[in-house]
């Protein structure tokens, strides 16, 4: 028998269960649709029940299983209700994504800059650390762990200094829990997407275009140029790499930070 560092799930991801976090919308629910299109039991959880109920009819119309929790990933008893619907449901757990997550620009001096840090720190960097705490104790391994990061964890923006240590903070997240897991056979490690056509983003090109004085869609092109591959990423795309970390391929594969990014983090590491 393969000892359990060697450990890896089955090669189809049929029967196993997974916890999404920021499951409603954009890059979660296309993670969660994408699992539960590959057999795989999902909870999805969020702030939005109704966008979260979205997701698991549009999971269940495609012939997957799905449930929801709304609830707020800064709440640690939240998140143990999250583990407990799944394990209570299903009998297990096997895959965690910790993709919930917050941004707002944090200029230094800004009157309002010290909540909004906050915010975004604690949900995007202890809201994943809640998330896995909550999480390792009901996985009987192996398992996999995915943190959702981002390039700005990799290279500074400006005004986007909260958010990028909200990511780089997970980097460091991964790399300890892929050593202190590793012998259960859970591999941990941080997705870092670039620019993603969701609402998140769009959002943020509004406010570019809004302060720089361009449409939406000049900035939006500017954007796109900027991306060696000259586009943005696919929600989806994302989901496939998670995917690809769940698979047995994957399986010597932990405490890493990996890019899916069009090549914008070329000399970023």
């Amino acid at each position: 028998m393969a000892d359990a560092h060697r450990a890896s799930p089955p090669a189809s991801l049929e029967g196993q269960v997974a916890l999404v976090t920021g499951g409603g919308k954009g890059i979660g629910r296309a993670i969660a649709l994408d699992l539960a299109a590959r057999g795989v039991r999902v909870v999805v959880t969020g702030r939005d029940e109704r966008a979260l109920g979205e997701t698991i009819g549009e999971l269940s119309h495609g012939g997957g299983q799905g449930r929801h929790l709304a609830g707020d990933v800064r709440d640690p008893a939240h998140l143990a209700a999250a583990v407990a619907r799944a394990t209570h449901t299903w009998g297990r757990l096997d895959v965690v994504v910790a993709n919930a997550g917050i941004t707002a620009t944090t200029p230094m001096g800004a009157p309002d800059a010290a909540a909004r840090a906050r915010a975004i720190l604690e949900t995007n960097l202890l809201g994943a650390y809640f998330t896995f705490d909550a999480a390792v104790a009901a996985m009987r391994g192996p398992g996999r762990l995915i943190a959702m990061s981002s390039v700005l964890g990799k290279f500074g923006a400006s005004g986007q200094s909260a958010y990028g240590a909200s990511k780089a903070g997970l980097h460091g997240l991964v790399r300890a829990l892929a050593v202190e897991l590793a012998p259960r056979g859970i591999t941990c490690n941080a997705i870092c997407p670039g620019w993603v056509a969701t609402d998140m983003a769009r959002a943020r090109i509004d406010q570019l275009a809004a302060e720089s004085g361009k449409t939406s869609d000049a900035m939006q092109a500017d954007a796109e140029r900027a991306v060696p591959i000259g586009r943005f990423i696919e929600a989806e795309e994302i989901a496939a790499m998670v995917a690809f970390l769940c698979s047995p391929g994957a399986a010597a594969i932990t405490g890493q930070a990996l890019s899916v990014c069009g090549g914008v983090t070329n000399f970023a590491g």
